[in-house]
């Protein structure tokens, strides 16, 4: 009897861990069950998160609107744990990405944006209307579908 892999775990960061590292999660989730993978864990974290507060109004809308659901999720704060137990750590920002290469993540953390070869970070929508949410989910759907293009070339899942 062989023994199973342990799983791939990708870990999205942002600041709170109530906006954009939730949505990340869950749009990688939905993409992780579309490509039958079953061996990766995707979550978020911040890296001024409390532990336990709910995701943002705006990001909550904004998922339910293509169909996901963020109404469980529950913040917490970015810890060298989770940064040790992650084999990828993808950041919102170049601050968020500091954070966690001084946790010790250096060699597996990258800005979400560059690991999908695009400059500059995902702007925060904390505190917008739910235009700059909706606008955040499509940039992080588009960048999250091309993250799991990439570990398709190296995990097999």
């Amino acid at each position: 009897m062989t023994e199973a892999a342990p799983p791939f775990r990708v870990l999205f960061v942002c600041t709170g861990n109530t906006c954009r590292s939730p949505l990340a999660e869950v749009l990688g989730r939905r993409e992780a069950e579309r490509r039958g993978w079953s061996n990766i864990v995707v979550g978020s974290a911040g890296v001024a998160a409390s532990s336990g507060a709910p995701a943002s109004r705006g990001s909550v809308e904004a998922a339910a609107r293509h169909g996901l659901d963020l109404r469980s999720h529950a913040s917490r704060p970015l810890d060298r744990d989770l940064v040790d137990r992650s084999d990828v750590i993808l950041t919102m920002s170049a601050s968020h990405l500091g954070t966690a290469r001084a946790m010790g993540g250096e060699a597996k953390s990258a800005m979400l944006s560059e690991f999908v070869g695009e400059a500059g970070g995902v702007p925060d929508p904390f505190g917008s209307d739910l235009s700059v949410y909706l606008a955040t989910f499509d940039v992080l759907e588009a960048f999250v579908g091309r993250v799991f293009d990439q570990l398709a070339t190296v995990l097999d899942p």
